[in-house]
């Protein structure tokens, strides 16, 4: 359903007011330790350098995406005062988890600490001095501009770069070959790529399905390419089937960016030794879509949707998927009602897994759980998928917020799912799980008494 901004924003206020108060109370420690710390300068080469190599230089260096190199002091202080604002505002690194709702550890999380985010600004404030040359931390080996993510056994090409033309509307394809699988395999890792940096920029997003019937030419989702998005590493002892004399089907969405492109997408796959099964079956699968979106003019709107699960489950990765509108998206689990001592249900308990409170159109990122907190969900659970959409003129990558918006694939259309990532489990298997989870908790906290 949807609804206006003042009449269903409940949610996201609390998470806001929530966020403040937080966002307050770390300022102030902050500022604590700074005054601790005394006026000792902060600079480029002993500080800010490793900062930046940790989270920012995969993508600020000659030849990547971002538009400017931040390896050395000399490419970084001309941006000095820009990367202050968007380390402050958590613009950047792209990675738009609300710190202060739900689950915190996540594998490969590139954002920034409040003491780091706090030495940034420092450097700026203090007028982005460059230190001795004798701190500057040595540089890091990228080796390949074009490396994988993941270590692909398999590489799947397509035959011949698609040639985007320079100007026009939005552009679909679909191009399915034969790799020439001959036995089945289990995949433990999956990404799908550019193999032209050029194509980054006009690829709104790139997904490869497996057919493995000739009267099926839709086959089943395996995986998705969208800017931000790396690979999907699947837990441990679990994997996707790909039988043997599968196709492989490229399915590429394109927008024109004023000059011709070509566009050449490949899949590599990090595949189990033959012979070996692994116990679980991953999935990636929409969920809580919402395909009567209503999105007026100027207003900011609400929509949920949702999901139950089948079977007991293991939740891997969470990522929102909505286009230039999205503002903010949650993830919530509404518990069954599972007491033994009652025939009456009573009151859902639910729980917020996962909140990215600023969402942004430019980098679809996927947010893959630590294997120590990722959900485990008994049967029946509902998953709760919460979107914002934002089609005002405070929204900066509104197109035209004088429009109305509805459900479409058009980057000017609009949609309201996640993508799930997820493995179904046995019963008494998610049983063992939730207790050894139980126990390690305990532990944890005897440990800290």
């Amino acid at each position: 359903m949807n609804s206006g901004w003042q009449r269903n924003s409940s949610l996201l206020g609390v998470v806001v007011v929530a966020a403040a108060a937080t966002m307050t109370q770390a300022a102030v420690r902050a500022q604590d330790s700074s005054a601790a710390a005394g006026d000792r300068q902060v600079t480029f080469t002993r500080d800010v350098a490793p900062i930046l190599q940790r989270s920012c230089q995969t993508c600020h260096r000659p030849g990547m995406m971002a538009p400017m190199s931040l390896l050395t002091y000399q490419e970084a202080r001309p941006w000095a005062r820009s990367i202050k604002a968007k380390v402050s505002n958590r613009e950047m690194p792209p990675w738009f988890i609300d710190k202060h709702v739900g689950i915190q550890k996540y594998k490969n999380d590139p954002s920034l600490s409040e003491a780091e985010i706090q030495t940034i600004v420092k450097w700026v404030d203090q007028g982005a001095p460059q230190g001795n040359a004798a701190d500057m931390p040595p540089a890091r080996n990228f080796g390949d501009l074009e490396a994988w993510h993941i270590q692909p056994t398999v590489i799947v090409k397509m035959p011949k770069p698609y040639m985007l033309k320079a100007h026009g509307p939005d552009e679909f394809i679909d191009v399915t070959i034969d790799p020439g699988f001959k036995e089945d395999m289990y995949v433990t890792a999956i990404e799908t790529r550019p193999i032209h940096m050029s194509a980054y920029k006009v690829i709104h997003h790139a997904t490869t399905n497996v057919i493995e019937d000739e009267d099926d030419p839709t086959g089943f989702f395996l995986n998705e390419y969208a800017i931000g998005k790396a690979a999907d590493v699947f837990p441990p002892d679990s994997g996707r089937l790909i039988r043997a004399g599968s196709r492989i089907n490229f399915n590429l969405h394109m927008t024109p960016d004023g000059e011709e492109t070509p566009v050449d997408v490949q899949l590599g796959l990090t595949v189990m030794p033959k012979r070996q099964v692994p116990k679980y079956v991953a999935f990636t699968q929409h969920m809580g879509d919402v395909t009567d979106l209503d999105i007026p003019a100027g207003q900011v709107v609400r929509n949920d949707g949702y999901f139950r699960l089948p079977k007991p489950a293991l939740i891997s990765a969470f990522q929102p998927h909505m286009h230039m509108r999205g503002k903010a998206q949650c993830i919530e689990a509404i518990y069954p009602d599972i007491r033994a001592d009652s025939a009456r249900p009573g009151p859902a308990r639910t729980e917020m897994l996962t909140c990215v409170s600023n969402f942004n159109f430019d980098w679809s990122v996927t947010y893959p759980y630590a294997d120590d907190v990722a959900p485990l969900l008994p049967e029946g659970t509902i998953i709760h998928i919460i979107s914002w959409h934002d089609n005002t003129s405070a929204n900066r990558t509104n197109p035209d917020p004088n429009t109305w918006v509805g459900q479409g694939p058009r980057s000017i259309d609009d949609m309201s799912f996640a993508w799930v990532s997820l493995t179904y489990l046995e019963k008494g298997d998610f049983d063992q799980r939730v207790s050894d989870r139980q126990k390690a908790k305990a532990r944890t906290q005897t440990q800290d008494r």
